[in-house]
């Protein structure tokens, strides 16, 4: 069998809507997230490829997750994950959880509610921020709000890259009943620009998204460790630029993304607004109580 690397797209962290393993992050923890990371890469590369039949994308899922689980060592990405997380003391949870999403990504083409949707973010986003966290040593209180963030995060995703999914793939997130709702039908995806009803489809997906995306607004004032509450906010920033995007723009005629500039713009905002936060909830804990001194 070949190597699961050989079946890799080509696209590498920088090419995520949020950054991976920053310079924000301490340099202690990069090379196990980039670790992390190039492990769910590739078994999403392997779900996503365009050629590879089903059953076989499958046997390279489980391939991955047996090596990941100790039993041989031809994957690179399995092995070397394995032992990083080995070296922390740390079970291979979140990455075993990433792969159900892949297994659904090979057999599942469709979906029916927006519940379906989220229980997929189950596995394919909210995993990646609970190890996140973990690497971290942070409270698993802090998974409700990491996992909203990282759903929102993920439908972004959905709603940028539907035409896409659609015309290479097959696939399809947009939940069937939103779209019967606005009298879209699959096909639109299918064309360059949407037809009113299909953007309507989207826009109100990309309104309940930006709900989503309000619910894991506390995470970074939730997280302890400053460089990951400031990395956090960034990603914050980001999603919430790409979910307004996305209420007034058609993704099937434009790509939705953020631009050089835009990247830049709000790291620093997110960066900035949350060590603010962070040195103003300093000097309100340091102060004297004023009601005491009266």
């Amino acid at each position: 069998m070949t190597s699961a690397s050989e079946l890799r797209s080509g696209k590498g962290d920088r090419d995520e809507n949020f950054p991976v393993a920053s310079w924000i992050i301490h340099p202690r923890h990069r090379a196990l997230i980039l670790a992390y990371y190039n492990f769910v890469r590739t078994a999403d590369d392997i779900a996503d490829h365009s050629t590879l039949p089903a059953d076989q994308k499958l046997s390279y899922l489980d391939l991955l997750e047996a090596e990941l689980l100790g039993k041989g060592d031809t994957q690179a990405e399995a092995v070397i994950l394995r032992r990083a997380l080995a070296e922390r003391g740390m079970a291979p949870r979140h990455a075993l959880d990433v792969l159900i999403a892949f297994r659904m990504d090979v057999t599942k083409l469709r979906y029916e509610t927006w519940d379906e949707v989220i229980h997929y973010c189950r596995y394919s986003a909210m995993p990646v921020g609970r190890f996140m966290l973990d690497v971290h040593g942070e409270s698993t209180s802090t998974w409700a709000a990491s996992d909203a963030l990282c759903a929102g995060l993920q439908i972004n995703n959905h709603l940028q890259d539907c035409g896409k999914d659609f015309r290479e793939l097959n696939r399809v997130y947009l939940p069937r009943d939103a779209l019967a709702a606005s009298g879209a039908s699959v096909e639109e995806l299918g064309l360059t620009q949407s037809p009113p009803a299909m953007l309507a489809c989207l826009q109100s997906l990309a309104a309940r998204n930006e709900a989503l995306l309000d619910e894991g607004r506390s995470l970074a004032a939730e997280i302890r460790d400053v460089r990951l509450g400031v990395d956090v906010a960034v990603i914050q920033a980001y999603a919430d630029r790409i979910v307004r995007l996305l209420k007034v723009r058609d993704p099937l005629r434009e790509r939705v993304h953020l631009n050089k500039f835009e990247l830049l713009t709000f790291s620093l905002a997110g960066m900035i607004g949350e060590l603010g936060r962070r040195a103003i909830g300093r000097k309100a804990i340091s102060r004297p109580g004023t009601a005491h001194d009266a």
